[in-house]
């Protein structure tokens, strides 16, 4: 079956679709992303990843060419055509194409495009089994809190994960876990709450990670937004990410040392069985 992507107005095989070498996005990364994740043909969370990006983009002041609702039909029709049962759907909206000047363009159409991605979501291997991270310094820029489409920091730390034999990189910074290169970091203390950095812009805030946090006080899980160590994610009695493209992960090994015991704990299997039934019953 052939992909479909849709490309400023027009939906296109993948292998037709097209942007221009001066688009914006290209030459100076000056745009915002968004991947929302699909359960049984459905979106999942997709009012928390809108909102995000109506937010992201106003951070730059960068106009969508369309509205949020039609960015949603979009997404849909995206679905439908491309048959998607389980997987992700990719958005990337950009400044445009212009004559390379560092300064705004005074006349260009900002570039959106989407795709979409088969992924196994519910079942992964990694979700059941658990998955090994490394830790490397934080280069990223200051404004973390928005969802850039300039990943260069991330790329080379989760290749550097690859490398190692790992599934992800947690960044550090000052001593203390950022989150990881494409996840929100989470450790489980020995009493049972769990830890995760709060917002601010030094992090992303994690659409998957909004949602696992209202979840897990309907369950008087206790949830701490504050930074934690290294030093106490590998004393941590469990740790686990959070993402779209993940939902609920165990960490089971950091920088080569078991968390905890060294298996997925119980806890964050809960977790991660709370979030996909909350995916499955909110699904749009």
């Amino acid at each position: 079956m052939t992909r479909i992507a849709y490309v400023n107005g027009d939906f296109v095989p993948l292998d037709e679709a097209r942007i221009s070498i001066l688009d914006r996005g290209f030459l100076f990364a000056d745009g915002i992303y968004e991947v929302s994740a699909v359960i049984d043909g459905e979106l999942i969370d997709n009012a928390l990843h809108m909102a995000r990006l109506k937010r992201s983009v106003a951070e730059i002041a960068l106009e969508l060419p369309v509205t949020l609702e039609r960015v949603e039909e979009i997404q849909r029709e995206l679905i439908r055509r491309n048959a998607l049962v389980e997987g992700v759907v990719y958005l990337q909206v950009t400044r445009g194409a212009a004559d390379r000047d560092f300064t705004f363009p005074k006349d260009a159409t900002p570039t959106l495009v989407l795709f979409t991605q088969a992924k196994n979501l519910t079942a992964s291997p990694f979700g059941l089994n658990g998955l090994a991270v490394i830790t490397v310094p934080d280069l990223r820029w200051a404004r973390r809190d928005i969802k850039s489409v300039g990943l260069l920091a991330q790329v080379l730390a989760k290749q550097a994960a690859a490398a190692a034999g790992c599934q992800e990189a947690w960044m550090i910074e000052d001593g203390l876990v950022t989150e990881g290169g494409s996840s929100t970091a989470h450790i489980v203390t020995r009493n049972g709450a769990i830890v995760s950095r709060g917002h601010s812009h030094a992090t992303l805030p994690g659409c998957t990670h909004l949602a696992l946090r209202q979840l897990a006080a309907e369950e008087d899980i206790r949830i701490l937004e504050r930074p934690f160590s290294l030093d106490e994610a590998h004393d941590a009695a469990e740790a686990f990410l959070t993402s779209a493209g993940s939902f609920v992960t165990p960490v089971i090994a950091i920088d080569g040392r078991p968390v905890g015991t060294g298996k997925p704990g119980p806890l964050t299997l809960r977790l991660r069985e709370l979030y996909i039934a909350h995916a499955r019953a909110t699904a749009t």
